[in-house]
């Protein structure tokens, strides 16, 4: 990365299925990023639990002696529905709170494969990058070909110019993790002119979250 200034990352926080998938190569693709975080010294937040890839990421990040910070909705832990966090583990009262929270406590995000929540955790976070609610990294880890359809379909809103070529950008794609984590160092935010003067009004809540009420 020679040349390229670095981005200050701590925390990478990690969005990806409860379930393994039919691939097998999910299950080690989520193990490698988990080492590959370890091993380069990123601590992990994720949604809690052990199950599926969400577990394989936060056991291997934990096996290097990181931080694991689990950000789980109350209701998920009842009868012990998703497993023990690895980790230290938060509960919220909502699935809001939860991406408002992952939000406010990462420096970068990575998305792996997984189902309609993990798809809308990425969106939200890309959404309100836009907002210039927030100016961290998102990229995605496009094992096996996974995210293709998504990304294509992606660069299709952009020909139809219902996406601005500037926002696109906010989007990173790599197939390997240590390529992933490099682009999301080299990350340079560029916010749209007219997005950026928005202002978004602190709650009165002692943890003083953004008003996050406007969804896409």
């Amino acid at each position: 990365m020679e040349g390229v200034s670095v981005r200050k990352i701590k925390k990478i926080c990690v969005f990806c299925g409860a379930n393994s998938g039919k691939d097998v190569a999910f299950v080690n693709a989520a193990f490698h990023l988990g080492e590959v975080l370890g091993k380069r010294k990123f601590d992990l937040v994720y949604g809690g639990g052990k199950l599926g890839l969400m577990g394989c990421v936060s056991t291997a990040v934990a096996q290097h002696e990181r931080q694991v910070l689990g950000i789980i909705p109350s209701a998920f832990t009842v009868n012990n529905l998703v497993g023990e966090t690895c980790g230290k583990e938060i509960k919220v009262a909502t699935m809001q709170e939860r991406l408002v929270m992952m939000m406010e406590l990462s420096d970068a995000f990575i998305t792996l494969p997984g189902g309609f929540g993990t798809l809308e955790e990425l969106f939200q976070m890309i959404s309100w990058a836009q907002l210039s609610i927030h100016n961290k990294p998102i990229g995605v880890l496009n094992i096996n070909g996974f995210f293709n359809g998504l990304l294509s379909f992606v660069d299709h809103a952009v020909k139809q110019e219902f996406i601005t070529p500037r926002a696109r950008k906010i989007l990173i794609s790599a197939t390997t993790a240590d390529e992933l984590v490099d682009k999301l160092q080299a990350f340079r935010f560029e916010s749209d002119p007219a997005l950026s003067k928005l202002k978004w009004s602190p709650s009165s809540s002692q943890k003083e979250k953004l008003d996050l009420t406007l969804r896409l």
